[in-house]
This record gives structure tokens, C-alpha cells and sequence, in this order.
């Protein structure tokens, strides 16, 4: 039975369009759906480790992301209070010490969509993938056009239509709700008070070192600071659904992205002095409640890649390397066997090993972050850890490291296949 697609990607942010570019270059039909129009800016880091440049240039952007990119980042930080400790940042050894960049999601998006064009992907943007039917083999994709900016009054909706694929890649993002399959969504959580919240903004003319990437160790959070491309510098932070509330209150009547923005001031001295009179480009961004954790399970033929497969706590910057090398392992296993039938049987055998392949290479850098995160968001661990880091600074690259700043271990896996 025909197809219209060999391979049906949800989301072209970097998982989704790594993995869309990849497939449609080892000869794969494939077709491309996001909801958003770009270039836009959202709320996710912009670090991309060292480990990730092979990858970068086995995608074809190598030169135009170097050109663009922000300067090499050398030189890692824990800020607190009025306390800042520097380490060097690892670089790659198996890239000739080359050291990670970073750059703006708004570029760095648009440059894998033009490059995933330019591969043959069929782009539909802006659509959403509303429900999922059928098995392995011989999926029905509903989709639906989403109409923006002067449109949305006159066609809030454009006509839907429905696509067939043998098989289906999930990359929507962490706090979106995916697809119905069949009946099922993703599940949604009640509020709880460790729920995260991420905030994020733009700078221009701020004092933050080219190369340096500090943590920010906060009372009910964490955050960061990079300067990224064109000498921008991104502030993140997320910060727990208690905090937050307890910040609402204190600044009332105040937008929430400004009373975050004097939070960050009053609570570490190195944003303060980064900010300076800097100027904010555009407003502030949040999104939330993120969910940090595992989430393989999805039915037979369904693959889940970068946040749809499992989110880490933001603090170690991983975001991108996770989503970039996740549709890496999975696109090199599913490119091995590209001959073999697809059905429900070999769709199940495929997700075992890609499960497997995705726990061994991504679950220890999610308990780190967690660990991470657990000691900069309480005051009661960063203040000993502080103490710790002014006697042995190296902790901090070693840190780094441990979380997977420099490593292109992950993107090269080992498949043992088994016949199912």
C-alpha cells in the first residue's frame, strides 16, 4: 500500500529538523510539519556544546554556523549573592579542541529549515499535527493549517487535511500538548509548587564577557547567561511555581518579565554588573511548567526525539545537544534496516533498541542536571557548594564535562541488531 511519506516529522525546531534532514539525505520521503511561522525567538537555550560540531557539519551548516555564531565559549561560572567562581570550560578532544558557541535560536532554527528545504523535506508550516490513527506502517495524520498575525481574524483555521507515513517522528515541545493518538494525549500534570518556569531575554551593549557562561545559582531557581550572535546576550532563568508566586506578590501591578528581570538583579551581583544600562530587545518570554524527565513510551512506529523524548533541567545548557544527537541515534538506527518491511512487529523491535540506545547515551546527563539544579535552586546546598568552588574552581570544568559539554560520544551509538 502507498504512502505520501516514508517518515512524518512533528516540529522543526532542532530534534525535528535534524532528524527531517538526515533521513531526506540517506533518501527518505519526508515531510516536515511546525505551527510556527519563522524566524521567531523562544524560550530555550542557545548554547550548542562541542561535541555537537561534526553533527553540525554532517547536517551541511558547518560554515554558515561558525560564521554566525557567537564567540568560543572558554570559560565557565557559578554566580550567587556577590560571589562569582571561573573555570575553564572543556573542549572537544576529538575535535581538535575545538570549544562550543552559541547562537540564537531564531537563526540557528531558520538555517536548519532552509537547509532541510534544500535536502527535498516537504515543509508544512504553519500547520499542526491535530491526531494520529492507524498503526505502524500506514499512519493517517490529521493536519490542520494554523493561520497568525493578520490572517488569524479572517482564517483562524485553514483547511485540514490528512497525510499517510509508514512512520512518525515526535519532536513537539515539552510544554505543547502533542498529538492524540487515537484517543490518548499527552498526559497533563496537576499544579504542583516545584513546577518550573522558564523566562528568557535579550540584550544588547551588556558588560557579560564574549565566551563566558556563567550559572546562576538563585533562591527558588537557576538561570545563565551567554553572548550568542551579533553580540547579543540571552539571560534565562526558571524558577519554581512557589518562588514565582511569592515574586508576583512582592511586585504587583508589575508584568511578570520585568518583576523576573529585578529579581535577577537584586539576587546576584554579575547580572547586576552584566546588565548595566544595557538595552532589552523585545519582552520578555516564559513558557511553563517545563517537565524534566523520561518520556519513551509512545506507540509502535511513533519515535519521540529531543523534549518529547525527555527534557533535562535546563541549568547545564544540554538542550539543543540532546535534541540534535537524539534524532542522530535515531536516524542511524532506523537507516541501518531501511530495506526491511515496516509493520507493527519491526516498528516495536526498532523502539526496544532505540530506547535502550536513547537510556544509555542521555538518562545520566538528565540525573546530573537534576542533581545540578537541586543545589543551585536552594540556598541551603549553593552556599556550601559556593564555599566548595572558591577552593577547587576546577569542580567547575570537571562539572561541565560530567554533563557532556564536549563529548560526541552520544552521536556515534553502537546498534547490536537482533532480528525481532
Amino acid at each position: 500500500m502507498t504512502v505520501d511519506a516514508d517518515m512524518l516529522v512533528i516540529g522543526a525546531g532542532p530534534a525535528g529538523a535534524c532528524a527531517a534532514i538526515l533521513l531526506a539525505t540517506a533518501g527518505w520521503r519526508v515531510v516536515l510539519v511546525e505551527q510556527h511561522r519563522y524566524p521567531r525567538q523562544k524560550v530555550c537555550g542557545e548554547c550548542i556544546g562541542a561535541g555537537n560540531l561534526a553533527l553540525i557539519d554532517r547536517l551541511g551548516i558547518g560554515p554558515e554556523f561558525r560564521r554566525l555564531a557567537g564567540a568560543e565559549l572558554r570559560q565557565v561560572g557559578w554566580m550567587m549573592t556577590g560571589s562569582t567562581i571561573r573555570a575553564d570550560l572543556p573542549s572537544s578532544p576529538e575535535l581538535g579542541r575545538a570549544y562550543g558557541r552559541a547562537l540564537g535560536r531564531d537563526r540557528f532554527d531558520a538555517l536548519l529549515l532552509e537547509r532541510a528545504l534544500a535536502t527535498g523535506v516537504r515543509v508544512l508550516q504553519p500547520a499542526k499535527v491535530r491526531a494520529l490513527s492507524g498503526t505502524a506502517g500506514q499512519f493517517e495524520c490529521d493536519i490542520i493549517g494554523v493561520a497568525t498575525g493578520a490572517d488569524r481574524a479572517a482564517n483562524p483555521r485553514a483547511a485540514a487535511r490528512v497525510l499517510t507515513a509508514s512512520l512518525i517522528i515526535d519532536a513537539h515541545g515539552s510544554w505543547e500538548n502533542g498529538p492524540a493518538f487515537g484517543t490518548r494525549r499527552s498526559p497533563r500534570t496537576s499544579p504542583r509548587a516545584a513546577d518550573l518556569f522558564a523566562f528568557k531575554a535579550t540584550f544588547h551593549h551588556t558588560g557579560l564577557a564574549p565566551g563566558f557562561l556563567p550559572v546562576l545559582a538563585l533562591d527558588g531557581g537557576y538561570g545563565g547567561m551567554v553572548v550568542s550572535d551579533h553580540g547579543r546576550t540571552t539571560i534565562a532563568c526558571c524558577l519554581r511555581r512557589d518562588a514565582l508566586q511569592r515574586l508576583r506578590a512582592r511586585h504587583r501591578g508589575v508584568p511578570v518579565g520585568s518583576a523576573v528581570e529585578a529579581f535577577l538583579r537584586e539576587s546576584c551581583s554579575g547580572v547586576r554588573d552584566a546588565l548595566g544600562s544595557a538595552t532589552r530587545d523585545g519582552r520578555w518570554l516564559t513558557v511553563g511548567p517545563l517537565r524534566p524527565g523520561v518520556r519513551l513510551q509512545y506507540p509502535a512506529g511513533v519515535m519521540p526525539v529531543g523534549n518529547a523524548a525527555g527534557e533535562s533541567h535546563p541549568l547545564i545548557g544540554e538542550g539543543i545537544s540532546m535534541a540534535l544527537q537524539s534524532s542522530a541515534l535515531l536516524v542511524d538506527m532506523l537507516t541501518q534496516r531501511r530495506c526491511a518491511p515496516i509493520d507493527v512487529a519491526a516498528a516495536l523491535h526498532q523502539q526496544v533498541v532505540y530506547q535502550a540506545a536513547w537510556r544509555a547515551a542521555f538518562a545520566p546527563r538528565l540525573r546530573l542536571a537534576a542533581l545540578y539544579a537541586q543545589v543551585a535552586m536552594r540556598p541551603a546546598l549553593a552556599r556550601p557548594a559556593l564555599g566548595v568552588l572558591r577552593r577547587w574552581p576546577t569542580l567547575l570544568t570537571h562539572a561541565a564535562g560530567w554533563a557532556g559539554k564536549a563529548s560526541e560520544s552520544s552521536q556515534n551509538p553502537t546498534f547490536i541488531e537482533e532480528t525481532p
